[in-house]
């Protein structure tokens, strides 16, 4: 069975191929402002623009053609609006040509099964860590259950705005890990942990205040750090609560050395398994679509129009 996946949720328009679950292609383009954060109108445009040359080179790589897709799905949320009108209208035009059927795929869920596909745990815990998303996830009773998220911003949110103060373009997550290489100095900052919720804005307020005082690299450093242990923190009091005894860290800023460093440590310290996410599947991608909508091949959907605000505990999994 061949699915074709298209991913549009906000900077990365992508467009993967499975064959019976198996990974034929996963080509994408990525957009990048000129200046500060992503502009939604502007990274539809740039979807529409790139996407056909995108959908041509998935096909390409997979040696497939369209006739030959028995499945098509997009990212249906959550995401920003613009961006997620561009998979539902490409993927649905194509689904109606072709007359083959299509499905809807949340977003963060395509996060954790391709993140559960690469590593081989099969039941783990899930740091979920993007720019507009930051969840601790998992799988209980049938459904994917949030344990803790940020009350204001995604973790790359975060990033990306200290970037934009330090001078650093978008996105900032892998300037600001390279000078945090370079930090010799933790400058204390706030740790805000309630519960299981995180909260990341404090942490943005405080060091614009101090921008004058620190060396940048001591700056990055330190945000590393006291952002990373307060998602550290999350995780492994979900592991203890839920009984899990691996973890996984994915989204784009699973691509962070630092992050992993403190996952494998903090699983190493518990007798717990974790494995560094394939940096290929960390982002956002159309492969981890198109694996999804393989799982939920046998899914019936009413409703596939965009769904900018797709919870991950809304959906009923029957596939595991």
């Amino acid at each position: 069975m061949y699915v074709l996946g298209t991913e549009s949720t906000a900077h990365t328009f992508g467009v993967g191929v499975v064959r019976d679950g198996e990974v034929l292609a996963n080509e994408r383009d990525v957009y990048k402002p000129v200046k500060g954060g992503i502009i939604p109108g502007e990274a539809a445009r740039h979807h529409y623009e790139l996407g056909p040359t995108i959908l041509k080179r998935a096909l390409e790589k997979a040696k497939v053609s369209l006739e030959d897709i028995d499945l098509f799905a997009f990212s249906q949320g959550p995401g920003l609006l613009p961006c997620l009108k561009v998979g539902s209208q490409i993927t649905n035009y194509l689904s109606a040509k072709y007359n083959k059927p299509v499905i809807g795929v949340n977003h963060c869920i395509a996060h954790i099964e391709i993140a559960r596909k690469v590593t081989e745990l099969d039941d783990p815990v899930m740091l979920y860590v993007s720019g507009g998303n930051t969840q601790v996830i998992t799988f209980e009773n049938g459904k994917y259950v949030v344990f803790g998220e940020t009350q204001d911003i995604g973790i790359g949110n975060l990033l990306d705005k200290v970037g934009r103060r330090l001078g650093i373009p978008f996105p900032a997550g892998p300037k600001i890990e390279e000078l945090a290489k370079l930090g010799k100095k933790y400058i204390p900052m706030p740790y805000s942990i309630k519960g299981m919720d995180v909260s990341f804005s404090g942490l943005e307020t405080f060091i614009s205040k101090i921008l004058d005082k620190y060396k940048i690299e001591d700056i990055s450093f330190s945000l590393q750090e006291t952002a990373f242990a307060m998602l550290m923190e999350a995780s492994e009091r979900a592991m203890a609560y839920c009984k899990k005894e691996s973890l996984i860290i994915a989204g784009g800023v699973a691509a962070n050395t630092r992050l992993n460093e403190m996952g494998g440590k903090m699983c190493e310290a518990r007798g717990a398994k974790f494995r560094f996410m394939n940096k290929e599947y960390a982002g956002d991608n159309g492969a981890m679509i198109a694996y999804t909508g393989y799982l939920m091949k046998d899914y019936k959907q009413e409703d596939l129009t965009p769904r900018p605000n797709f919870r991950t505990d809304a959906v009923k999994v029957t596939y595991r």
